[in-house]
């Protein structure tokens, strides 16, 4: 991506992707660092800037982003939400993607993330022990688990549970197994992906 370009602004982000070594200030110094040195041994010149600011999805931190008219091209170390605020913020050059946005994820341990929601946009945390069938299923059903389930882990992956037997069991635990047999209707797949804003002002 950047081959074409000789100045090159890495913008890194110091939340979500800080904490899992991909986007944070030292993730910025090491790609700047390694990108001089890779187009030392190509006998190449380039003039890199580094810069990390709190949170690229918010424009409140992004006014932060200095000198951005010297340089060709902007390389973001956000998430795929960030870079495309870094793409609004500065819409006259190109923005480029330093990660690959994979899911949202919880935390489970130093550099261990289980991929918890995927923003359906028709939650039912509810009905289902706090655990998102959505996500924690790799087939992502609605009403229990599939055939393919052995031993409580899925057929797909048989390192990863079953999405549907976690379910159960927190249901079973919590006393609510009646909770468990309420069957959900057809997922609106309208509510997600397509959402083009999210207006929480008159909420607070």
């Amino acid at each position: 991506m950047l081959n074409s370009y000789d100045r090159v602004l890495i913008v890194g982000c110091g939340t979500c992707v800080a904490v899992c070594h991909t986007g944070g200030e030292r993730a910025v110094n090491l790609l700047g660092t390694t990108l001089r040195l890779a187009r030392k041994v190509e006998g190449r010149d380039i003039e890199i800037g580094e810069q990390t600011v709190i949170r690229q999805c918010d424009f409140e931190y992004l006014d932060q982003v200095q000198n951005v008219d010297k340089y060709q091209v902007i390389l973001s170390l956000a998430c795929g939400v960030g870079i495309q605020g870094m793409a609004r913020k500065f819409p006259n050059i190109p923005v480029l993607p330093g990660v690959n946005t994979t899911f949202m994820g919880f935390n489970e341990e130093y550099g261990y993330y289980t991929e918890m929601c995927k923003g359906c946009g028709e939650c039912i945390l509810d009905v289902t022990g706090g655990i998102c069938p959505i996500a924690r299923c790799a087939k992502s059903l609605l009403n229990g688990p599939c055939g393919g389930t052995n031993n409580g882990k899925c057929e797909i992956d048989l390192t990863r549970d079953c999405g549907w037997i976690l379910i159960y069991d927190k249901m079973n635990n919590m006393g609510q197994r009646d909770k468990f047999m309420k069957i959900n209707g057809p997922k609106n797949h309208r509510k997600a992906n397509n959402l083009r804003y999210m207006d929480l002002r008159n909420w607070i």
